[in-house]
């Protein structure tokens, strides 16, 4: 029997690595005749690099010391895949919540600017092809760091320089394009991300994430109105309006910044199944298994464990979920998944159940594989 198991991470207990590697040691348990073929999802934030760089053949990381989300030194890392002509970039290792205490949490202060440096540093590398992970960043700076970081000029009222942050956003007055990196032009820029949220608004980056990253109600009327006025400065530059394009909002309005340089936004699921041709993989199995930390009826929009099941049911091959627990409209996912099962076998504290993951899954993995042992 051919198993792909292609889950996503259980975040706060397991990463999509983890999950994998657990499933596959279940099914083994059982069914000691069994291939499994691992290919662990991402969906553009933390553990992006690691998914791919395990699932692709030939890929390594590489370490780096980059500003992070304070204007700090930090060291970071990326990965290069296949013949290393591609880099995979991870927002959240460069600008990410988990790089900033709670006590110091402020979308006014954190800058993007670091994935500027990433992007030059792996030029001057060579590299040209770049897959970056746009998730779980503590940045509202709409990528004015970034920008900046490339060579972008963004000058307030007297000529200078506007700090790389969110409260730099309000200060600009003039921005000059001229002076961004000339090798950008050249790149082939991929973003995953399953953010579609448009830059401003109440549905915008600063109003639905901006709370998360540390800001107060004042904080996201003021954000969001420098966005505004940030987006409207660089549309009177360019001449195009990205201000509303899906997924302009993602990562603090990096999503913006990565649109006006030729940046293309695709699913998160989607760019890691293309990188490791989870589509050939799936054609060769009996069987495939994904999940997830919760699932519920929102996974059928873009989530990883719903474009798994897609492809799977394009081969008629059956899929099987299994997540930590599950969630409202659960059966409207019976369309894609043979059966979804929740690894949490009594009440527990979400403390206790992240804690026991790993248990847990183990012992409904091999219930499942047992069930397909003796009816098969």
């Amino acid at each position: 029997m051919n198993f792909v198991v292609a889950p996503d991470s259980y975040k706060g207990s397991l990463t999509a690595i983890d999950v994998a590697k657990t499933i596959e040691n279940a099914i083994i348990s059982e069914l000691s005749s069994a291939t499994v073929v691992k290919v662990p999802m991402a969906d553009g934030g933390e553990g992006f690099i690691d998914s791919l760089v395990f699932s692709t053949n030939n890929s390594l990381t590489c370490e780096y010391f980059i500003k992070g989300p304070l204007s700090q030194n930090i060291k970071s890392y990326y990965g290069l895949l296949k013949d290393s002509s591609t880099a995979v970039i991870e927002v959240a290792n460069i600008c990410g919540l988990t790089l900033v205490s709670a006590d110091l949490k402020n979308p006014f202060l954190t800058t993007s600017y670091g994935v500027g440096e990433a992007i030059l540093h792996l030029l001057d590398q060579g590299i040209r092809k770049f897959i970056i992970g746009l998730g779980g960043s503590a940045t509202n700076d709409g990528g004015l760091g970034m920008l900046q970081a490339l060579g972008v000029k963004f000058h307030d009222q007297n000529g200078q320089n506007v700090v790389p942050n969110g409260y730099g956003l309000k200060h600009i007055r003039k921005v000059n394009f001229e002076s961004i990196d000339p090798r950008i032009k050249d790149c082939d820029i991929k973003i995953a991300s399953d953010v579609e949220n448009p830059l401003c608004g109440p549905k915008g980056a600063t109003h639905i994430y901006g709370p998360q990253k540390g800001a107060s109600p004042q904080q996201i009327k003021e954000l969001d109105t420098a966005l505004k006025h940030y987006a409207q400065i660089i549309k009177n530059e360019i001449d195009y309006d990205y201000e509303n394009t899906l997924g302009a909002g993602a990562a603090g309005g990096l999503g913006f910044a990565f649109l006006i340089i030729g940046a293309f936004i695709e699913s998160g699921a989607k760019l890691v199944a293309e990188a490791t041709n989870l589509n050939e993989k799936i054609k060769n199995s009996d069987w495939v298994i994904t999940g997830e930390g919760q699932t519920d009826y929102q996974t059928l929009f873009g989530k990883a464990p719903a474009h798994v099941a897609k492809i799977a049911k394009d081969h008629h091959k059956k899929t099987i979920l299994v997540s930590g627990s599950l969630g409202e409209g659960i059966e409207e996912l019976y369309e894609l998944f043979v059966s979804c099962h929740a690894t949490i076998p009594k009440p527990v504290s979400i403390a206790t159940a992240m804690q026991e993951a790993k248990i847990n899954l183990t012992l409904t993995t091999r219930n499942i594989a047992r069930l397909l042992k003796f009816t098969s």
